[in-house]
């Protein structure tokens, strides 16, 4: 009953897990994530969520048209085309928070973490997948489905983290920030 009336979502693993299990959503069959999170899988269920309760279809009347997903290792801004922009900036900034954040530090020092995400990743778990891989010369790498654009970029893991009590919201509320609404 929110989902419909929210423009934006930010959301973990646990969470996205939850979510489409209790929906009956793609996936849902998972009991839990072995290890980090299966991209082209997270991609599933992001865009079950903007075609079930969300305005993918722009027939719909529902408002959730944004979703900033958090992983350990990796984070997917899912919006809906026409609604939102600077989704880069967004998701870059989100993660840019968790790396600095979480090692109690101003700006992330590269001798303090470590790359954890999967560099060659599916858009899909089961549809017709595209194969892809994040450039270390830029650094979010893009897709859509039907409507809706994926921007996924990598996570610099904090070795020895300082401060994770808050950094979901955090996360969400800097990549929101830098969010234009259209």
């Amino acid at each position: 009953q929110v989902l419909p009336i929210v423009n934006s979502i930010g959301l973990n693993e646990q969470e996205l897990l939850f979510l489409t299990q209790s929906g009956g959503g793609p996936h849902a069959d998972l009991i839990s994530w072995d290890g980090i999170p299966d991209v082209g899988r997270v991609s599933d269920i992001l865009l079950w969520v903007l075609e079930q309760h969300g305005r993918a279809d722009p027939e719909s009347e529902a408002d959730l048209t944004r979703i900033h997903f958090h992983t350990l290792a990796y984070h997917i801004l899912a919006t809906v085309d026409g609604h939102w922009g600077n989704q880069v900036a967004a998701v870059a900034a989100g993660a840019r928070v968790a790396s600095s954040q979480a090692c109690g530090l101003q700006t992330v020092d590269i001798t303090k973490v470590i790359l954890k995400a999967p560099l060659n990743f599916y858009s899909s778990f089961s549809e017709p997948k595209e194969s892809l891989t994040v450039d270390p010369n830029r650094p979010v790498s893009v897709w859509r489905r039907g409507n809706v654009s994926f921007h996924l970029t990598p996570v610099l893991v904090c070795k020895q983290p300082l401060r994770t009590v808050g950094l979901g919201d955090a996360i969400s509320a800097e990549g929101l920030v830098f969010s234009e609404v259209t």
